[in-house]
C-alpha cells in the first residue's frame, strides 16, 4: 500500500544537509510509490527545493522569510504544522538533531499523536509504521508501533542509503505562517570545528576523561593524521568537555552529537550509558582503555587493554610504515 511521507528538511550554506538527502531516500522506498514531500525554512528554501527534487522529493512547503534562518521552535512548529495540515502525510521524519529533537515532540503534542525519537529504522509492517531505537546505552533495542497517524520519528544519520532519486521538478507551495514567535535572540555564538564534521566522517576517534589532561587530544590528533583528516574526525566525552579539554561543539553522547561511522574508536573512555546512547549505532566499535573492567569494552567488537600513551604512537607507527 502506498504512503504519503513528510521530511523535514535541513540545510546549511546553500547544501542540502546529507543526512536530509538520506531522509529522502528512505522516505521513497517507505512510500511504495506514494508521494514524498519536504518542508524547507529559511532564505535559500527555493534554492534547496531543487536538490530535494533530485534527492527524491515531489512536492516541497517552503518559506524564503529569514525569520526562519534562526531555529525558533514555536515559530517552527506553526510553519511545519501548516504544511502537514495540507498535505496530510502518513509519517513525518525529522533528523535527529538540535533542531529534529526539539520540533520532534512539539509537532506531536500540537497534532496529538506519538513520536519515537532517534531511530536507527523505520519500515512499514501491514500498514502501521513500526521505528527501532536503542536504548539501554546501546545495549538493547526497542521497538514501536504506531497507532496514530501522522506517525512522526526523528532518524539518526546513516540510517538510511542514499539511492539516486529522480532528476526532474516538483511542486513548490508556499506556506502561508504570520505568527510572530515569542522567543527573542539576543546573541548568538558559532563553533567552528575544523577538518571533517562528526556526523559525516567515516572514523571517529574519540577521547576521553582518562587521558588525564588535554595534551592527550594533541596524540589522538596525530592518530588522526596518520589515518587522514578526510577519513577521521575528532570526538570526546562529555566528561573531557565539561573539564575543557575539548570543545564542546566535539561532544559524542546523549547530549552531544550522535554518530554512526564505518569504525569508533575509544580512546580512554570508560563507555558510560549516557556516552554509548551517542556511538552505539557505529559499525565497528573499538576501545583502548588500561582498565580491562571498562564498560567501553562490552560494547567493541576489539578491544586493547593498555595505556593510550603507549597503544596509540605503536598505532601510528604501524599506519605510517605501510
Amino acid at each position: 500500500m502506498s504512503k504519503n511521507i513528510m521530511v523535514i528538511g535541513e540545510f546549511d550554506n546553500d547544501q542540502i544537509s546529507e543526512t536530509t538527502t538520506e531522509l529522502l531516500s528512505g522516505a521513497t522506498k517507505l512510500s511504495a510509490g506514494g508521494s514524498v514531500s519536504i518542508v524547507l525554512l529559511g532564505t535559500s528554501s527555493d534554492l534547496i527545493a531543487s536538490q530535494a527534487f533530485a534527492a527524491g522529493a515531489h512536492k516541497a512547503y517552503i518559506s524564503s522569510s529569514g525569520d526562519y534562518d534562526a531555529f525558533l521552535a514555536d515559530k517552527w512548529v506553526n510553519a511545519v504544522n501548516d504544511a502537514i495540515t495540507k498535505e496530510n502525510p502518513d509519517l513525518v521524519l525529522l533528523e535527529q538533531s538540535s533542531i529534529g529533537r526539539d520540533l520532534g515532540p512539539r509537532l506531536a503534542f500540537k497534532l496529538d499523536t506519538g513520536v519515537a525519537m532517534d531511530c536507527v529504522s523505520i519500515e512499514d509492517d501491514d500498514g502501521h509504521f513500526k521505528a527501532t531505537r536503542p536504548c539501554f546505552g546501546g545495549n538493547a533495542r526497542a521497538v514501536y508501533s504506531f497507532e496514530a497517524s501522522p506517525a512522526i520519528a526523528t532518524i539518526r544519520a546513516k540510517s538510511f542509503e542514499i539511492m539516486q532519486g529522480d532528476t526532474g521538478t516538483g511542486d513548490i507551495v508556499q506556506i502561508q505562517d504570520t505568527s510572530v514567535s515569542k522567543v527573542t535572540i539576543t546573541n548568538r555564538e558559532v563553533f567552528t570545528i575544523e577538518g571533517l564534521s562528526l556526523t559525516d566522517a567515516p572514523i571517529v576517534l574519540c577521547g576521553g576523561r582518562g587521558l588525564g589532561g588535554p595534551e592527550g587530544f594533541d596524540m589522538i590528533q596525530a592518530l588522526a593524521e596518520a589515518i587522514g583528516t578526510d577519513k577521521a574526525a575528532l570526538g570526546s566525552s562529555r566528561a573531557a568537555c565539561d573539564l575543557g579539554w575539548f570543545p564542546v561543539a566535539n561532544q559524542v553522547g546523549l547530549t552531544g552529537k550522535v554518530v554512526n561511522p564505518d569504525l569508533y574508536i575509544g580512546i580512554a573512555v570508560s563507555g558510560a550509558s549516557q556516552h554509548m546512547a551517542g556511538c552505539s549505532g557505529s559499525k565497528t566499535i573499538v576501545a583502548i582503555n588500561k582498565d580491562p573492567d571498562a564498560n567501553m569494552f562490552k560494547a567493541s567488537r576489539w578491544g586493547i587493554v593498555g595505556d593510550y600513551k603507549e597503544v596509540v604512537p605503536a598505532l601510528i607507527d604501524a599506519i605510517n610504515a605501510k
